[in-house]
């Protein structure tokens, strides 16, 4: 019986391995810019000095939209690593304390898979991967839904092209405060932390125990 358990340890911290694989080259690759058609230096709606501001400005809104999608691209591949391995917890941690008998592996295997799951939910909440995913997804979607509004429907931002532009520069500087205070909020301080590790800590040691 010893050999199932340890086959059964194995098994799990092999596929815990194998499995966050995946998540590491979006943790270390720079995820580019996807192309998006034309730009405006192709608008017919806009003067030629209107054309090189415009231009001008995502020049310098470039650095943050690649800072955006990387953060993205890291907390989404975050994001789903721990939900795969913490929602079967809830029927994996049931089952093995029902069915641990005196051997110390079979105890073994729910210590680990109790403190596994207890780390990635300290993790996720903690360092508020969900929220940090959505806050930088939906900065990255919301201002190309404007970036491609003012090249389709320039009307919608104003009567005259000066008062479009403007407006345009005034939402995309919104958006960007917007996200940057989001990010600040995300920020994990030490006592949450510390609060949420005390907490997963106790479900895992209880599940151990048992």
């Amino acid at each position: 019986m010893n050999d199932f358990w340890t086959i059964a340890i194995y098994a799990y911290c092999s596929l815990l391995m194998v499995s966050f694989w995946p998540v590491v080259p979006s943790l270390l690759r720079k995820v580019a810019l996807k192309p998006g058609g034309s730009a405006f230096s192709d608008s017919p709606h806009f003067s030629e000095n209107a054309k090189k501001r415009l231009e001008q400005h995502f020049s310098r809104i470039h650095g943050t939209l690649l800072y955006w999608k990387n953060q993205a691209a890291k907390y989404e591949a975050l994001h789903y690593y721990c939900l795969i391995w913490t929602i079967p917890s809830a029927v994996i941690i049931p089952v093995l304390t029902q069915s641990v008998t005196d051997s110390n592996h079979s105890k073994l295997l729910l210590t680990i898979v109790s403190s596994v799951t207890a780390i990635l939910l300290s993790f996720h909440s903690g360092f508020k991967v969900e929220e940090s995913f959505k806050a930088f997804r939906h900065g990255e979607s919301e201002f190309y839904d404007m970036y491609r509004r003012l090249l389709d429907r320039p009307s919608a931002f104003g009567d005259s092209e000066e008062h479009q532009l403007e407006k345009y520069f005034q939402d995309v500087e919104s958006l960007r405060r917007f996200i940057r205070n989001a990010e600040t909020k995300n920020l994990a301080t030490l006592d949450e932390a510390r609060e949420r590790i005390r907490q997963n800590g106790t479900f895992g040691t209880q599940n151990s125990n048992a």
